[in-house]
């Protein structure tokens, strides 16, 4: 069973654990059932991460099976696609969401779009990137009570999300080191506000409204240190037309949204980090699907 899941760019500035998209970056993930037990990985992992991932599928697996009540088998998991590992694209949650929703076509365990998303969202520990890769376009999404909820909304189709991705990674557990415990009461509110006017663009479909929205307090300005040309990257774009830009993630990959003139943005862009891979991203609409 093979799925394909999409990339995603989350936080959008102040949406921390809360905002994001999912782009027109895929990855397909195939879960052919052996008649061994255990866990075998094919994929562009390097060989000193494989042990971590082969734990982190193994663990996925058992955790679906023991919801669902199905019977556990062993299987092969090949991973292929374009989105790069540990650069706040969402990559691990294209593996974890990828497994899940094959073994759910594979078992007949029946659940739909939304039992999914349950179970990889308790498996990556926040819905940012869990929710966009499952349902697609925008989503707001956050715990009420004991449930996750998750509102999704289409994107105009003239945005283009220009990715700058950097030679090198960023390890989320890294960049979460760098947040301070507390916060002024100034940079809170700082944060509600474009958290608001961010979603609220996008909920009507005001792309232009966005100008301005992505000036963040919560988390890029302590993670600057980890990628340093951050700041000169999208003020160059900003430069060069694009709406506004931010951290994707924990990094390193930087965004742009431009509604025109993306190839500019792009370049100006990669001015200021030579040392990179840009890609001009339309928005993906349907999240993850089933392949074969």
């Amino acid at each position: 069973m093979t799925i394909r899941v999409p990339g995603t760019t989350s936080n959008l500035g102040s949406g921390f654990d809360t905002l994001g998209l999912a782009l027109r970056l895929y990855n397909d993930v195939t879960v052919e059932k052996r008649a061994t037990r255990g866990v075998e990985i094919q994929s562009p992992i390097a060989a000193d991460a494989r042990a971590g991932a082969t734990r982190m599928v193994s663990d996925a697996a058992r955790y679906f099976f023991r919801r669902t009540g199905t019977t556990p088998f062993g299987f092969h998991l090949s991973i292929t696609g374009d989105v790069p590992i540990a650069r706040g694209l969402g990559s691990s949650t294209t593996v974890q969401l990828g497994l899940l929703a094959a073994l759910n076509e594979i078992t007949g365990a029946g659940l739909d779009k939304q039992g999914v998303f349950e179970l990889v969202n308790v498996l990556e520990g926040h819905p940012d990137n869990c929710a966009p890769a499952t349902f697609g376009g925008f989503t707001v999404a956050g715990p009420v009570g004991k449930a996750v909820r998750v509102l999704r909304f289409p994107v105009p189709r003239e945005a283009r999300f220009v990715t700058l991705v950097p030679d090198f990674e960023v390890k989320t557990s890294d960049a979460r080191r760098l947040l301070p415990a507390e916060y002024p009461k100034a940079d809170l509110v700082h944060s509600l506000n474009r958290v608001a006017l961010v979603s609220a663009a996008f909920a009507s479909g005001n792309l232009e409204a966005l100008r301005g929205l992505f000036d963040d307090r919560v988390h890029q300005p302590y993670r600057t240190p980890l990628i340093p040309q951050l700041p000169k990257v999208i003020q160059a774009g900003v430069k060069a037309g694009a709406v506004g830009g931010w951290l994707s993630g924990s990094g390193s990959t930087l965004m742009c949204l431009a509604l025109e003139n993306a190839e500019a943005v792009a370049q100006a862009m990669q001015r200021q980090l030579p040392a990179s891979q840009v890609h001009i991203l339309a928005a993906d609409t349907a999240g993850y699907r089933v392949l074969a």
